[in-house]
């Protein structure tokens, strides 16, 4: 059993190959949000859906130059199973809704074999690297307190559980969500909730700070481009739901939440003033 850290060269590859994919996407979909018809895989209404998506793209895009450049596994670890389900959930959704995609589109060709690809790198790269994490502090960490590690999951099991009710139950949560849907744009929306939420549950086991910085530059960097989408196309929200000033509300206190986490463990980290938690990090 390896117990050096290091991220394997194929795990490394299987980053460099999504990387430029991530890019397209999030440069498609944030920079030409109204022309999906002509330059996506499917045409994405509102354009606030394509922004949103892109988003996550961003996150992905700092997540994966993190897997690509030298870097220590443990400092990725908790990134794959939230990548793994993610595309897992979009390749579902695209099998469930084929008929709205733009057959013979070259984005299209794109999209399903990236679909159908990466669920299975990802996994292989999660069971290949995961005897090198030794799951012990770095010499310069900082352990996050309990306190800390609940509240961020339970930030994190709230985007999570909404993500499972907009995969599963798409019609009714059209009726309800913050701006127009369709059932694949609902899974679609789903699926990259879920991406905080489970990489938020695994600091209930973990306090580490060296295993969840870069999960959260990742988080981020995605909360500032919802909320610059969400400034963008206001006009696509629909301010009579509820949900609407929720979502909003949601986002501007996760990025708040997560700013002020992210800043106080990074002065702790450079004062090199390991924080003591109650709990075990493993």
């Amino acid at each position: 059993m390896r117990a050096d850290d290091r991220i394997l060269l194929y795990t490394r590859w299987v980053g460099v190959i999504i990387v430029p994919f991530l890019v397209a996407a999030f440069v498609l979909l944030y920079g030409f949000p109204t022309r999906t018809d002509e330059l996506f895989a499917w045409t994405i209404n509102p354009p606030l859906t394509a922004m949103f998506l892109a988003s996550a793209y961003a996150g992905g895009i700092w997540f994966f130059v993190q897997v690509v450049r030298p870097n220590r596994w443990h400092h990725v670890r908790y990134g794959f199973p939230a990548v793994f389900v993610f595309a897992t959930l979009l390749a579902i959704s695209t099998f469930i809704h084929l008929d709205k995609f733009h057959f013979g589109h070259i984005s299209f060709i794109v999209w399903i074999t990236l679909y159908i690809v990466t669920p299975f790198l990802v996994f292989a790269a999660m069971i290949a690297n995961a005897p090198a994490d030794p799951r012990t502090p770095e010499e310069r960490d900082v352990r996050i307190p309990t306190f800390m590690r609940i509240l961020l999951a339970v930030v994190g099991l709230a985007a999570l559980a909404t993500g499972i009710f907009l995969f599963v139950v798409p019609q009714v949560a059209i009726d309800v969500w913050a701006w127009p849907l369709t059932p694949l744009t609902a899974r679609v929306c789903g699926a990259i909730l879920t991406l905080p939420g489970l990489v938020n549950v695994w600091m209930l086991g973990d306090s580490r700070w060296s295993a969840f910085r870069q999960m959260f530059q990742a988080q981020l960097a995605s909360l500032v481009f919802i909320a610059g989408a969400l400034a963008i196309r206001n006009g696509d929200l629909d301010w009579t739901r509820p949900s609407t000033p929720m979502f909003v509300i949601g986002i501007a206190v996760s990025f708040v939440v997560y700013a002020a986490f992210y800043l106080w463990c990074e002065t702790a980290l450079r004062r090199r003033r390991p924080v003591v938690s109650s709990a075990p990090h493993d």
